[in-house]
């Protein structure tokens, strides 16, 4: 055969479509991912880093423990004496603004997709697209649509980063005890009561799984990123790769490393109960929500 099937043809003829016919869409859609960027980055560049420093150092000691606080605090330190704070910083805020967008739209559908099967079905393999097709792909129709910046980053990001918490949360809502489910139908829940106090309070390791992988993928497409100028840590990464600097792709490749072992132990630690008592609160404080809830009325 020497006719070939030009589907790249198609695709560009559908991203030229998609700009010529909305682009005030898409600048309107990209002003507002800017403006959330924006506040995120502001909020983390507020306290000077001594404290943002003290928050995570915190959280490891609360959730992980004393030999995990030491290590962040000592990651942290090395981060600031290498001069990479500011740049870690972005990257921050970057990888915090396409999770919270990540989750904000793959929970729900997540949640939708554990409801119907036809939903399930249909999803599934969109999401199998969006998990394995190559990151840089996505760069190419963001910076398209939405121009060179942060913008076009994180929608790519939130694009390749999103499938897990889908998929886990839809395999946690699954995974539930039907007992429990039972239960609570049998004592007059609702729809909506029976998800917040009985299927997402079991299924919450499962979904807090979602989001530590949503959030070391985050982190891995927004190092990427950097290639249509998303900024932070990136920059330092591609700046090392162009000028065949060892040294500076080092310093800013362990910076990238140090932050995602942190989110990484953090976030993972809020998903894995420490304890079997952990776990018999669990079951305990859904059964107490259980006898809570309104009995449904008997017909007259």
């Amino acid at each position: 055969m020497n006719e070939k099937l030009d589907l790249g043809r198609w695709v560009n003829d559908f991203v030229q479509h998609l700009l010529d016919n909305y682009s005030d869409a898409f600048e309107s859609l990209g002003s507002v991912v800017e403006t959330f960027s924006e506040a995120i980055e502001a909020l983390l560049m507020l306290p000077p880093a001594w404290l943002l420093i003290s928050v995570f150092v915190g959280l490891g000691l609360w959730r992980i423990g004393a030999r995990f606080a030491l290590f962040t605090a000592a990651s942290f330190v090395l981060i600031v004496m290498t001069g990479f704070w500011e740049q870690t910083v972005v990257t921050l805020g970057l990888t915090f603004s396409a999770t919270l967008i990540s989750l904000l739209l793959g929970v729900p559908l997540g949640i939708w997709a554990a409801r119907s099967d036809r939903v399930a079905t249909v999803i599934r393999p969109v999401l199998d697209f969006m998990q394995t097709m190559p990151a840089f792909v996505y760069l190419i129709p963001a910076a398209m649509l939405f121009g060179l910046g942060r913008v076009p980053g994180i929608i790519a990001t939130v694009i390749f980063a999103m499938p897990p918490a889908v998929r886990l949360t839809n395999l946690g809502i699954r995974q539930v005890n039907k007992e429990l489910v039972e239960a609570g139908q049998s004592f007059g829940c609702t729809q909506l009561q029976l998800l917040f106090k009985v299927q997402l309070p079991c299924a919450m390791p499962s979904i807090m799984a979602g989001v530590n992988q949503t959030i070391m993928m985050a982190l891995s497409m927004v190092i990427i990123a950097s290639m249509v100028g998303a900024g932070g840590l990136g920059n330092d990464v591609l700046a090392s790769i162009q000028r065949l600097d060892i040294g500076l792709g080092f310093e800013s490749g362990m910076a990238v490393v140090l932050l995602a072992i942190i989110l990484d132990r953090i976030t993972e630690s809020f998903g894995n109960p420490q304890t079997n008592t952990a776990k018999a609160r669990l079951y305990q404080w859904v059964s107490a929500r259980l006898r809570l809830a309104p009995a449904k009325p008997k017909d007259a």
